[in-house]
């Protein structure tokens, strides 16, 4: 067999769901995570603040995979969700 052949048998004997993440124990020493916070809503004409193109006004939502944002100088699309992007 090859390469090829073992390269296609192994993408297919993997899952392509990511593993649950693990649950804290009430008995363990160590100190809980904190939760996830929620994720935000945007909606057209929104003000947001993103960490490197600054200001912007929301003019496109794409349902939960990214949003259409006019920074003044340029239009940039950025996939959700984003540390970088904050709801004003």
């Amino acid at each position: 067999m090859g390469l090829a052949g073992l390269r296609g048998r192994i993408l297919d004997m993997m899952s392509p769901y990511r593993a649950a993440p693990r649950r804290h124990l009430s008995t363990s020493p160590f100190k809980a995570p904190d939760p996830e916070p929620p994720a935000e809503h945007f909606a057209v004409d929104d003000l947001v603040t993103h960490d490197k193109y600054g200001l912007g006004t929301v003019t496109g939502v794409e349902h939960g995979v990214a949003l259409i944002i006019d920074f003044g100088s340029h239009v940039q699309r950025i996939s959700m969700p984003s540390a970088k992007l904050t709801k004003l």
